[in-house]
């Protein structure tokens, strides 16, 4: 059973208070900051504060880590529970897709052990990463 409200729907929920429930940042001070910084977005609205009231229904658009985040609001809670029960509260509109592995640079590949390379060996990675 999810301690979700069903009746108190219009009413709505603070916005930074959901985002922590619904387990998107470890703590409500974070999920403060989040509003603040002006990188939330609440149904194209911009400009949102952590106080801002949302409802079933409303989509938020967050960056978090390398993504950016779109939700759709389904539940609004009254505790921040287990992941399961948080992962109830909201759809996600656009999953975030797998990390890309890093880029090793191509530029000066050298062997583990090798020291820092010399002022000869410095001029031949310049020539190399000139254009021709």
């Amino acid at each position: 059973m999810t301690q979700t409200t069903q009746n108190n729907d219009a009413a709505g929920l603070r916005v930074d208070k959901w985002l922590w429930y619904a387990r998107f940042f470890k703590s409500r001070t974070l999920a403060g900051k989040q509003c603040t910084g002006h990188r939330l977005r609440v149904n194209d609205e911009t400009g949102i504060k952590p106080h801002h009231m949302i409802k079933v229904g409303d989509i938020l658009t967050f960056p978090k880590g390398s993504h950016v985040r779109v939700i759709k609001i389904v539940a609004l809670a009254t505790r921040r529970g287990p992941a399961p029960e948080a992962q109830a509260l909201y759809e996600d509109l656009q999953p975030p897709v797998a990390r890309k592995e890093k880029i090793l640079s191509t530029v000066a590949a050298r062997e583990p052990g090798a020291g820092r390379p010399t002022k000869a060996d410095r001029r031949a990675i310049d020539r190399l990463k000139q254009d021709p």
